[in-house]
C-alpha cells in the first residue's frame, strides 16, 4: 500500500445528514483536533448523507488551512442508493467503467481535492466484472486522481475474482468483539497472506448498543478489565483489536473529541495474551477449542 494511513481513521458518516449534522465550523474544529491528535486519515462514502456529506466536508477542509498532503482520503463507491438526490428505483450497485470513473469526479468535486489517498468499491456486487473495474482504476491511477485501490466488505474469494485483473491494496470490514467472524472465514488470514491492508467499521460493535447475553458478558469482563489496564472499556476494546497481528485500523465513527483522543491512546494498551482470550471466550459464550 503507498498510502500510510494513521492508527485510527475517522469516520465522517456521522459528521453530515446522517448523524450530528455539523455546520461548517464544526467540522474544521473537529478535523483540526483529528489532526491535532495523529488521526489524519478521513473515511468517507459518496452515498454518506444521501450524497452531501462529501461536499459538507469538502467545504470544511478548504477553509480550515490543513495542507492536503497532511491528511489521507478515503472515498468509496458503488452502491446506488435511494434517497432525495438521485432517481433509483431500488438500491442497487454499478461497478461499469463509466460509473466508478463518474463517481471519483463526483467525489474529487464535492472534497474540494484532486485526488483520493484510497478508492474502495462499497459492496460487492454480484455483476461486477474485474476486468471492467481494471480499466476504471487503470485510467484513474494514470490521471492522478486516485492513489490506492481497495475494497469494502469483501469475502476473500470476492478478492480472488478482482485480483484475477488488478491487485487490492486494502479492505474494509466489519470486525470487533462481537463480529469475529473475519478471524475464523480466513477473511484475516488472507489479508495477511496477500498484504493487504485491513480497516474495521463498527470497531466497537454491539457492545454498548444491544442488551443480549453476549454483551452483557463482554460488558461485565470489560469492567473487570479496566481496572487492571487504567483504561475505558471502549480502549479496551480497540486494544483488542489492534492485538490481531493482521494490524487491522480501526474506522471511529464517534465526533465526540475525548472519545476520539482516548481511541488513539488505545494502540498504546498491551493486552495479556490470557486477557486477550478471555474477552474471545465471553463473546463467543464458549471455551476456546
Amino acid at each position: 500500500m503507498k498510502t500510510k494511513l494513521s492508527n485510527i481513521i475517522a469516520g465522517c458518516m456521522s459528521w453530515g445528514e446522517w448523524g450530528k449534522q455539523l455546520s461548517t465550523d464544526a467540522m474544521i474544529e473537529l478535523m483540526e483536533y483529528c489532526v491535532e491528535h495523529g488521526i489524519t486519515s478521513f473515511d468517507h462514502a459518496d452515498i454518506y448523507g444521501d450524497y452531501t456529506t462529501e461536499a459538507a466536508f469538502g467545504k470544511a477542509f478548504t477553509k480550515s488551512g490543513i495542507a492536503r498532503k497532511d491528511v489521507q482520503i478515503i472515498s468509496k463507491c458503488g452502491i446506488q442508493y435511494v434517497g432525495k438526490s438521485r432517481d433509483n428505483r431500488v438500491k442497487h450497485y454499478n461497478y461499469s467503467k463509466e460509473y466508478i470513473i463518474w463517481s471519483v469526479e463526483q467525489s474529487l468535486q464535492k472534497l474540494n481535492t484532486d485526488y483520493l489517498d484510497v478508492l474502495l468499491l462499497h459492496r460487492p456486487s454480484p455483476l461486477m466484472k474485474a476486468d471492467e473495474i481494471k480499466e476504471a482504476v487503470d485510467k484513474l491511477q494514470k490521471d492522478g486522481k486516485i492513489i490506492d485501490f481497495g475494497v469494502s466488505n469483501f469475502t476473500a474469494s470476492q478478492m480472488d475474482l478482482i485480483q484475477t485483473e488488478i491487485p487490492i491494496t486494502s479492505n474494509q470490514i466489519e470486525f470487533s468483539l462481537t463480529q469475529t467472524t473475519p478471524m475464523f472465514d480466513g477473511t484475516l488470514d488472507y489479508f495477511t497472506t496477500n498484504q493487504i491492508q485491513p480497516m474495521c467499521w463498527s470497531p466497537l460493535g454491539s457492545a454498548f448498543r444491544e442488551e443480549t447475553p453476549q454483551t452483557n458478558r463482554i460488558i461485565e469482563a470489560l469492567h473487570d478489565l479496566s481496572k487492571k489496564y487504567n483504561a475505558t472499556p471502549n480502549q479496551l476494546l480497540l486494544a483488542w483489536i489492534f492485538m490481531h497481528p493482521a494490524n487491522v485500523i480501526p474506522v471511529v465513527g464517534t465526533t465526540n473529541k475525548t472519545r476520539l483522543k482516548n481511541a488513539v491512546i488505545a494502540d498504546k494498551i498491551n493486552l495479556e495474551i490470557e486477557d486477550w482470550f478471555y474477552l474471545l471466550e465471553k463473546s463467543r459464550g464458549v471455551k476456546t477449542a
